[in-house]
């Protein structure tokens, strides 16, 4: 990647600029944490999160260890919209 000014307004930017950006920015959180992660995943509220968790069907996409849960964003993602 060439160095791209960060005060370089995003309208002046090639589009192979800015899709190299948007892939550093999209790679930069694979994870979410707790069930307020899960909220913002989801775009819902705690309890409802906390109600997905707990019907199983995001198994494949959370770990948890006592109270530290952690989330795969896409695998959650792709969990639920097939749901």
């Amino acid at each position: 990647m060439k160095n791209i000014d960060p005060q370089t307004p995003i309208w002046q930017l090639t589009v192979a600029e800015f899709l190299e950006v948007s892939k550093i920015i999209g790679s930069e959180k694979k994870y979410e944490y707790g069930l307020k992660g899960l909220a913002k995943i989801l775009g819902c509220s705690v309890s409802k999160a906390s109600e997905v968790k707990s019907s199983g069907i995001l198994d494949k996409a959370i770990i948890q260890r006592g109270n530290i849960i952690i989330i795969d964003k896409e695998k959650a993602l792709e969990l639920f919209g097939k749901q």
